[in-house]
């Protein structure tokens, strides 16, 4: 039996692996794609101790940190959690793992347009990653849709490529954090098309236009050689509800300051949670929270 279950493959995951080692819990870290979201960043300036570091050098050092110490990590996807008496059973497709505790950092996946189109052109001028498909649009003309701080750095990112980056966004002004706003408002290549929306993408091998629904200089169309979508995360929760833990109406997990969930035993960290703020530090804090937590209830089990 393992006293740790760590669910997840992203930075919250392993950050919560160190502290499991370090207070020598015997811990498995499951994960089907380790790396998570994170990998899609390419420039990360908020993340202390470095300046700079891109999403996968920041993932592999955490990782090689977490294998210092003697912990499991198996590359498969969770298919379910159930209660049982002492604790958890982790269930794979061919596995079943007893854990007296468990931490659920399974984080997000990006949230879709959906609009007509969207499906048709995925990969053929319609993507989600301006690190992993940007530089094949060397001097076109790109849209990001989105407000957040992640659609303004994609943005930012994508003028290292093209010509032109137009940033189409619902509301009056984007929600970027303020260094990144002001970074693109310096950005000649930038520019924002503000309450507006994409009602479809056409095309016909390839994206070639979208259609707003308003007029941007006297047009609904608007001619795009690629449109990189950031409009959100929706929260991996699944595993959380089916157990029965408290959701919020977003479908993130209700923890309190101890990364406690409704359930005793159940723990979870990182962008899968209600924490208004994601950022991989906080993830990474809660994460740290959570197995301290675990320690505690394992401690008080045995």
């Amino acid at each position: 039996m393992y006293d740790l279950v760590i669910i997840g493959g992203g930075v919250a995951a392993f950050a919560a692996a160190i502290y499991a080692g370090r207070f020598q819990l015997k811990t498995i870290v499951i994960g089907d794609k380790l790396g998570g979201t994170l990998l899609l960043t390419d420039d990360i300036a908020n993340y202390p101790g470095f300046r700079n570091i891109t999403g996968l050098d920041l993932f592999a050092r955490i990782k090689e940190h977490a294998l210092d110490y003697d912990i499991d990590i198996l590359e498969k996807r969770v298919e379910s959690i159930e209660n049982q008496a002492g604790g958890f059973e982790v269930i794979t497709k061919d596995k079943k793992l007893k854990t007296r505790t468990v931490i659920i950092a399974t984080g997000t996946r990006l949230r879709r347009l959906n609009v007509p189109g969207e499906e048709e052109f995925a990969n053929k001028g319609v993507h989600y990653c301006a690190l992993c498909d940007g530089a094949i649009y060397k001097n076109k003309t790109i849209g990001v849709v989105g407000g957040s701080d992640s659609a303004a750095t994609e943005a930012l990112l994508l003028t290292e490529y093209a010509k032109k980056v137009f940033i189409i966004y619902r509301k009056e002004t984007i929600r970027a954090e303020p260094v990144t706003a002001e970074r693109v408002a310096k950005n000649r290549k930038i520019e924002i098309v503000n309450n507006t929306n994409i009602t479809e993408i056409k095309g016909d091998r390839f994206l070639h236009t979208v259609i707003l629904d308003k007029p941007y200089k006297d047009s609904v169309e608007l001619k795009l050689d690629a449109l990189f979508i950031q409009v959100g995360q929706i929260p991996l929760s699944d595993l959380a509800v089916a157990v029965g833990a408290k959701t919020n109406e977003a479908k993130e997990i209700e923890i309190d300051r101890d990364s406690k969930t409704s359930i005793p035993g159940l723990f979870a960290c990182g962008d899968v949670v209600d924490g208004k703020f994601k950022q991989a530090i906080t993830g990474v804090a809660q994460a740290v929270t959570a197995a301290h937590s675990a320690y505690e209830y394992v401690r008080k089990q045995t």
